[in-house]
């Protein structure tokens, strides 16, 4: 199920003149009844709201005075979001003669006839305030107070994101929070601007607009809008005829593959950070600790500790925290059964909220091997929305390449790295005569489009990621360390990450150091174990310097790695 949530409007939308009809409360019963949420947003104050709509009850939260109050029907809780009107503020209505003059716990309501008057006591008084007109009604509220505010702590307190909300409405004030939804519909008798903005109109008005809405949501989840939503599309890149390529958010599943140092996880990276940007809810599985200081992730795990279930599905229950397990604590044998106990868990969380939107796995080939023999048992159907990362995509486990609809090659072999993808999943590979790329482009393959493999320009992501990253500063690199040794091989000595290089660098006596220094191996390291030229070009400067002493060259290195890199204290 995609659409968890309506959140509905009053006034001109559920009800018309103050009356919801039985058609339109048997149909709320009928969404509550398929399994899926019900608010209802108005811009009246809740004991208002309360003596005209008996059907309340049926709603699990009431956004009320324009987005200020959070009523739930249930507990008969409020909660109030703003300060109340300022006394001056209705002092200077009431000298105006400001006629009717509703006042609610922070709402100030009257025609919209008086809109100049209400305007020139704001004016006059120096109040920072707001007018919003909602039809013939006009609302007075604070600077930052509106229906989209209200929906978005109402949808906190149910542990939903935007993403799962179709909201309907029809008049002025309700285009924040129409704004605010995956999707939004307009009535058939709301006004122009509200129309034009939605992404649906229904045919029908006020509450057989609702009815009708409700009626295609719990048949087919509002399926002819599946890749229509273009504001909540995902930019991947940009093809050699200019197009912009993107990735559509639901029901998608992407493999990013490629050798070793190609560029997979900085192409990740970035389409990691343009789904926070659209906040889309990611959970990273992060097995050497690449993702986790990405902007607005929570990295949870290190090399010493291994995260729990507990902790993961806790830490995701709030719909603006993204994370990243990092896997360092959990020896390479033991991962498959980790995350053949976290799915279950993420998918029941799916299910039940709708997040985390896009599953992230990173080392692919090592988290859900060819030879793992549980995959079928332990694994669902149908991932979902999950993005695969692998060097070598023919060692994944085929059920878990099966659902994959969009692959992304990246490094100077993709026909043979798509081909590899084909074979595993059974798919002709149809590679297009005279195919070529650029080096700073990938090939990507839309499977299911019945178009062949093109050439694209990936987007860069914001951040430089190399800084941060963990697998070097603080991972371990295997058959990539490094090894002071010395002259006549005295030392073996083991560095399998840059801060262990730091610590022995300090420590290492000075013939080793220069021995090692005047070979350029540790630019040579840099370059082709850490995959880092700045940082390779910056230290081979060092080793070709014969005036510094050996003691000011050491502390000149690890100063380069320490300022390029977060590494632990």
């Amino acid at each position: 199920m995609r659409y968890l949530a309506l959140a509905a409007d009053y006034d001109g939308t559920l009800a018309s003149h103050d009356r919801v009809s039985d058609d339109t409360v048997r149909a709320v019963e009928r969404l509550r009844k398929s399994g899926r949420r019900a608010i209802l947003v108005t811009g009246r104050r809740v004991d208002d709201l309360l003596s005209v709509c008996p059907c309340a009850r049926l709603f699990d939260l009431v956004v009320a005075e324009n987005g200020a109050i959070v009523y739930d029907p249930a507990t008969r809780e409020e909660a109030r979001y703003a300060n109340p009107p300022p006394k001056l503020l209705l002092k200077g209505l009431r000298e105006r003669g400001v006629n009717p003059l509703e006042i609610g716990q922070v709402v100030v309501g009257t025609h919209a006839a008086q809109r100049a008057t209400v305007q020139d006591v704001i004016w006059e008084l120096g109040l920072e305030a707001q007018v919003i007109g909602n039809r013939g009604a006009l609302m007075v509220l604070p600077a930052g107070v509106n229906k989209a505010k209200g929906l978005e702590r109402a949808l906190r307190k149910l542990g939903l994101s935007r993403h799962e909300v179709v909201g309907i409405g029809d008049a002025e004030n309700d285009h924040s929070f129409l704004e605010l939804c995956e999707c939004s519909v307009a009535v058939a008798n709301a006004v122009p601007s509200l129309k034009a903005s939605a992404s649906l109109e229904t045919t029908a008005e006020n509450g057989n607009g609702v009815i009708e809405l409700i009626d295609e949501l719990i048949a087919n989840d509002l399926r002819r809008l599946d890749n229509r939503l273009e504001q909540h599309l995902i930019p991947l890149g940009t093809a050699a005829d200019g197009r912009v390529v993107n990735l559509p958010p639901f029901g998608h599943n992407m493999l990013v593959a490629g050798p070793s140092g190609s560029g997979k996880s900085t192409l990740t990276a970035g389409v990691i950070e343009r789904l926070i940007e659209k906040d889309f809810q990611v959970c990273i599985v992060d097995p050497e600790g690449d993702y986790g200081t990405l902007g607005d992730v929570v990295a949870l795990g290190n090399q010493w500790r291994a995260p729990s279930l507990t902790e993961i599905l806790s830490i995701l229950e709030d719909p603006k925290v993204n994370l990243s397990i990092n896997l360092l604590g959990i020896p390479l044998g033991d991962r498959p059964e980790f995350f053949g106990q976290l799915i279950p868990n993420l998918q029941a969380m799916r299910a039940r909220t709708g997040r985390p939107h896009w599953l992230v796995l990173d080392e692919a080939h090592h988290m859900l091997p060819d030879t793992w023999g549980h995959t079928g048992s332990a694994l669902p159907n149908r991932l979902g929305e999950t993005l695969l990362v692998t060097v070598h995509p023919e060692h994944v486990a085929p059920e878990i390449l099966a659902p994959i609809d969009i692959v992304v090659a990246i490094g100077s072999s993709p026909e043979e790295t798509l081909a590899r993808f084909g074979r595993a999943t059974g798919r002709t590979l149809p590679w297009p005569e005279g195919l070529t790329r650029e080096p700073e482009q990938v090939v990507a393959w839309f499977v299911d489009d019945a178009q062949p493999p093109f050439a694209m320009r990936p987007m860069p992501g914001r951040a430089e990621r190399v800084r941060h990253h963990r697998k070097y500063a603080e991972g371990d690199l295997r058959w990539h360390s490094f090894y002071f040794r010395g002259p006549d091989g005295r030392h073996n000595l083991k560095v399998q990450n840059l801060a262990i290089f730091c610590q022995i660098a300090q420590g290492i006596d000075e013939q080793t150091w220069l021995f090692h220094l005047r070979r350029g191996d540790y630019s040579r390291w840099f370059r082709y174990a850490v995959r880092d030229e700045f940082l390779a070009e910056e230290a081979h400067r060092v080793e070709q310097r014969t005036d510094l002493p050996p003691a000011q060259t050491r502390q000149m290195i690890t100063e380069l790695v320490q300022a390029r890199y977060t590494l632990p204290e």
